[in-house]
């Protein structure tokens, strides 16, 4: 366990909270300008959160929420969980950790110039590596745990494709079992397989992608959306079939559905947000669980409402009740579906409101501003922290989630 930090440490690292808020970007744009000068740390990273700046900018607020909270740490365990969890599936191993400090430390030095006092350096050495020790051990426990699960592993394992299927025009599933025909271990439903793919000629690329399946012990289903101009979007689904091979890391990630399942489940998505529910869908309604089930999801069209066939079979079938938002449609009147609303245009805070069950807990996923919207919303609404649990796809952005 991490010796604590000593007062004098942590009375500089607070006080260092103002130079964050104006400088924190410009550090962590550094730190990874100089990391990824490193071609064996380069290839841990999705290079494409380096070139949008979301890396940039979701460190820079995760820094800045250490900072803040650096007299009551217990305030930060979601987000150490949530970076432990993303470790493990990347594969960061101990050793990489000296690479990220001296990054760290040397961006600090650089933004702040003279400001950085060898007391501030000190200081932010020693705040480093006490919360490096933390996510070692964390990461660790998890390492292990995958190891020792049936059908579990640790490092990258070879998959093959074994089926892939066009769920709507911008999303395609794909099937995928072990190469070496074993078992696999049993996700829990909401988490998600890290890829390491090699790209023609864009090398080496890493992505996180949510199991839509439901758990079991032979294979799992990834259902990705063709992003325009995204590089490895494009490459699944343009090139992809089966039999090709895939390197995998064992599934990661704590947003999950709660065992034993919440009495009242509130599934709130937009968008591919959809995938990590749908494996909690299979798990509610696949099983001998009493839970109540609502699933709201917002969408464009018809045509990029992935899975539309199965949500209306378990709302026929009485299993959940479903609201589906059309953005940029107005649903027909002659499509009506028992179980099931249709509505024209997008989930709104105003409606979330009118709709809340105070008894559910919610499980939210899509795009940061409609996390941000949804959240809020459930927030104001009275509901605690323990009904509402969302999850990011790429690097969130805004501070109100990170922390």
């Amino acid at each position: 366990m991490a010796a604590p930090l000593d007062d004098k440490t942590r009375f500089v690292i607070s006080a260092c909270v103002p130079a964050l808020e104006a400088r924190g970007l410009d550090i962590t744009t550094e730190m990874y300008r100089r990391l990824l000068e490193k071609p064996e740390i380069r290839d841990l990273f999705n290079i494409s959160h380096q070139e949008d700046g979301e890396q940039p900018k979701a460190l820079a607020l995760a820094v800045l929420a250490y900072a803040r909270n650096i007299d009551s740490l217990g305030n930060l365990e979601g987000m150490v969980e949530r970076i432990a969890e993303k470790h493990v599936g990347l594969n960061i191993l101990p050793e990489h950790y000296p690479y990220v400090a001296d990054a760290l430390l040397g961006a600090i030095a650089h933004v702040l110039g003279d400001a950085a006092t060898p007391e501030i350096m000190d200081a932010w050495g020693k705040a480093y590596w006490f919360l490096a020790d933390i996510l070692i051990g964390r990461e660790k426990q998890i390492y292990e745990i995958h190891a020792g699960a049936p059908g579990g592993w640790t490092g990258w394992r070879s998959f093959t494709v074994r089926d892939r299927v066009r769920e709507c025009e911008t999303v395609t599933s794909f099937a995928l079992a072990p190469t070496d025909g074993g078992s696999v271990m049993r996700h829990q439903p909401g988490q998600y397989l890290s890829f390491r793919l090699d790209i023609p000629g864009h090398g080496s690329q890493r992505r996180n992608y949510s199991v839509s399946s439901q758990p079991g012990d032979e294979a799992y289903r990834i259902s990705v959306r063709r992003i325009p101009g995204g590089l490895v979007s494009d490459w699944l689904h343009d090139s992809v079939q089966p039999g090709t091979m895939l390197q995998v890391s064992a599934p990661s990630g704590d947003f999950i559905l709660a065992a034993p399942a919440p009495a009242s489940v509130v599934l709130l998505t937009a968008g591919v947000g959809l995938t990590p529910v749908l494996s909690m869908l299979g798990a509610l309604t696949g099983g001998k669980t009493a839970s109540s089930v609502r699933y709201i999801h917002g969408t464009r069209t018809a045509q990029t409402e992935a899975f539309g066939d199965y949500i209306r079979t378990l709302s026929e079938a009485g299993k959940i009740r479903s609201d589906i938002f059309y953005s940029r449609q107005t649903p027909s009147e002659d499509g009506s579906t028992r179980g099931m609303t249709r509505h024209a245009g997008r989930i709104t805070p105003e409606w979330l409101k009118s709709q809340i069950d105070k008894n559910a807990t919610y499980y939210v996923c899509g795009p940061d501003s409609f996390m941000r919207d949804m959240v809020m919303t459930l927030r104001s609404a009275g509901l605690p922290e323990a009904q509402i649990r969302y999850e990011f796809f790429g690097s969130a952005d805004d501070a109100a989630l990170v922390a």
